[in-house]
């Protein structure tokens, strides 16, 4: 029986998947990608992409309540929740129409189905075996959901995409980025919302000085906040039973508790790859699972959750198996990232926390103000910044910002960390002014 053979097979066309075949593409390889859903991942159709246009609709609901500070008197306002997702979708379509082209343009074969593994160099899809001689897992994530009476009353953060309304009272389950990130947007749009989390405190694994902050902030937003809290069981009714007491009258539940990997059924066990327990898959620093010819890029590693990872370790994979750099690979150390909450928070390296636990001689300078883009305004938002610092030459190995700009900020400051500055370097870099990225040149 005959069948296609491919240098390159990516099994999941999100960001890691076809960077991959994208970059082997252009070093002369014949490869194909396999989506079950729609081509671009969680990335482009339920994650940063309607994610950021979402944010960019809160920002302008807050810009509109605040002009009269700057001497603007706006009368009733009319927003349509309808026409923003109509906006949001026909540019996410437009994205995804685009891919088709493209991939054609490349010469790499899109494959529309559902791939699982037979062996090692063997992809069973729509009923036909297809070969490679490496192959790429890259099938993502999905929204967890607890298993719990009455889980299937809530949605996901995947479902949220989905609204055709504004809820008018909210429950968002969950302290992570994106319980934070959907509770900023449905709270400025004009949500009731209550966050509901079972530690002790938002965004587990962040740098306290931003952690205070948000909370503050969204408290002072109306945000409510029910810390230390386990869900028992939900009903149709929009009830939620948590510890000894109800919640009631919310119009919809959003289960943000993390996200866990799509490995179930693509038989990994066929051809002997490794998960951990969670299902992960398990690589080592060059995106190798253990069995030679088969890698793992993107959140179904567990390593990053980001895009920019997912695009960074696949492209990096592709130069080292097609383009001779034998030891190219992704250095995990000093990624930057961004919460898109309200306002956003920007972290690189390190927190205080992980800092003194892994080096003796630590300084940390900070600095927390009111920005300038706030001083006329009734309703004040913090700005906060920290820098860390290590050994004699106070290397700086954590950043941490939040406040309005802190997401396009710390690119900069990203790269110099991760070039090795110092705090005299930093301190040597002339400040502009007036701005808030001034603080990080200029603090004592």
């Amino acid at each position: 029986m005959t069948h296609k053979h491919y240098d390159m097979i990516a099994i999941g066309a999100g960001s890691g998947g076809l960077s991959a075949v994208e970059r082997a593409s252009e070093y002369g390889k014949k490869c194909a990608i396999i989506e079950m859903k729609t081509i671009g991942g969680t990335c482009v159709n339920v994650g940063c992409v309607p994610k950021k246009v979402m944010w960019y609709a809160a920002n302008t609901a807050a810009t509109i309540k605040n002009a009269s500070g700057f001497g603007f008197e706006i009368g009733s306002i009319d927003f349509s929740w309808q026409k923003l997702k109509q906006g949001r979708d026909i540019y996410i379509k437009g994205i995804t129409t685009w891919y088709d082209g493209y991939l054609e343009s490349l010469g790499i074969d899109y494959i529309k189905g559902f791939a699982s593994l037979v062996d090692n160099q063997s992809i069973s899809v729509n009923g036909q075996i297809i070969t490679a001689d490496h192959i790429v897992l890259s099938p993502g994530s999905t929204p967890f959901i607890p298993t719990i009476e009455g889980s299937e009353f809530g949605i996901t953060s995947d479902g949220f995409f989905e609204l055709t309304e504004l809820p008018k009272k909210v429950a968002i389950v969950g302290g992570g980025f994106i319980a934070v990130e959907l509770a900023g947007v449905l709270n400025a749009l004009g949500s009731d919302v209550t966050l509901i989390i079972r530690s002790d405190s938002l965004l587990n694994g962040f740098d306290a000085l931003v952690v205070d902050t948000l909370t503050k902030e969204y408290q002072k937003q109306g945000i409510a906040i029910a810390t230390n809290t386990n869900i028992s069981k939900l009903d149709n009714n929009g009830s939620i039973y948590c510890n000894n007491e109800i919640l009631k009258d919310f119009d919809e539940v959003i289960w943000a508790m993390g996200r866990s990997p799509m490995t179930n059924n693509i038989g990994l066990e066929a051809a002997g790859v490794e998960t951990n327990k969670r299902g992960f898959i398990q690589t080592d620093k060059y995106q190798q699972t253990n069995i030679k010819g088969i890698y793992a890029l993107g959140d179904a590693t567990g390593r990053a959750a980001l895009t920019p990872v997912a695009i960074a370790a696949g492209r990096r994979l592709s130069d080292r198996l097609f383009n001779g750099m034998s030891d190219r690979h992704l250095n995990y150390d000093n990624i930057p990232s961004v919460v898109f909450s309200h306002p956003p928070i920007g972290t690189v390296g390190l927190n205080e926390k992980e800092a003194r636990e892994k080096f003796e001689n630590i300084k940390t300078y900070q600095s927390s103000f009111t920005p300038m883009s706030d001083a006329l305004l009734q309703r004040q938002t913090q700005t906060a910044l920290k820098l860390i610092c290590t050994g004699d030459d106070e290397k700086v190995i954590g950043c941490h910002i939040i406040g309005e700009g802190a997401d396009e900020m710390l690119q900069g400051f990203a790269v110099a960390i991760k070039m090795g500055a110092t705090k005299s370097q930093l301190d040597d870099t002339v400040a502009i002014h007036p701005t808030s990225a001034e603080e990080l040149v200029t603090l004592r």
